[in-house]
């Protein structure tokens, strides 16, 4: 049986009392990542193709910041995991944003491991941050920039009054694995790209 993160933690006890064999991953980073990949394939007898397939994420990723190194200028992006409350995106993703050339505008919350530690008690703090980019990943239902754009005090924020109000699929972003460091680190990269490919 496999597990993730820290909030499996009781269910993977009440499973290991009744006899079941439980590993459970807590990876959080890029690098975490990574290494569960090549420790998963070790632990099924696959540990050549795991070692690969680690190795060409890598690689990709570091083509996206090869890519990223080559923009103008550096977007200041806030990356929306909820939005009642706010809660802001998780270290990965705050990785993820750098690497594909933007600036996370909540780099310290990054760092928590909780949604709950993460959460943006006060809406104007991101309005006072002036994202250029907003990217909204509500895990389980439909960003709606709409209702972004509408938030008191947000009229002014460069995000909205550009229109850079962009949903990433949660489904790519908000899981840490294969997904994340390809299709969702490129729908970031596509959406930083446009916004510095605009005249200033």
């Amino acid at each position: 049986m496999l597990g993730f993160s820290d909030l499996q933690a009781d269910i993977a006890a009440t499973l290991v009392r009744a006899g079941v064999e439980v590993h459970v991953f807590n990876h959080r980073s890029v690098a975490d990542i990574l290494r569960m990949i090549r420790t998963l394939g070790g632990m099924i007898g696959c540990e050549t193709r795991a070692r690969a397939l680690a190795d060409e994420l890598a690689a990709g990723l570091a083509q996206v910041r090869e890519r990223a190194a080559a923009l103008p200028r550096r977007p200041r992006v806030y990356f929306e995991e909820w939005d009642d409350p706010l809660i802001s995106g998780i270290g990965w993703v705050s990785e993820l944003i750098a690497l594909a050339g933007g600036e996370n505008c909540f780099p310290e919350l990054a760092r928590a491991a909780l949604g709950r530690d993460r959460i943006i008690a006060d809406p104007l703090e991101v309005a006072r941050r002036a994202p250029d980019i907003v990217l909204g990943s509500w895990c389980g239902k439909k960003f709606r920039p709409e209702r972004v754009a509408a938030r008191p005090g947000w009229a002014d924020v460069p995000a909205v009054r550009a229109g850079y109000l962009r949903e990433i699929k949660s489904s790519i972003i908000l899981q840490p694995g294969p997904a994340a460091l390809t299709d969702g680190v490129r729908a970031i990269q596509q959406v930083i790209e446009e916004w510095a490919a605009q005249p200033r």
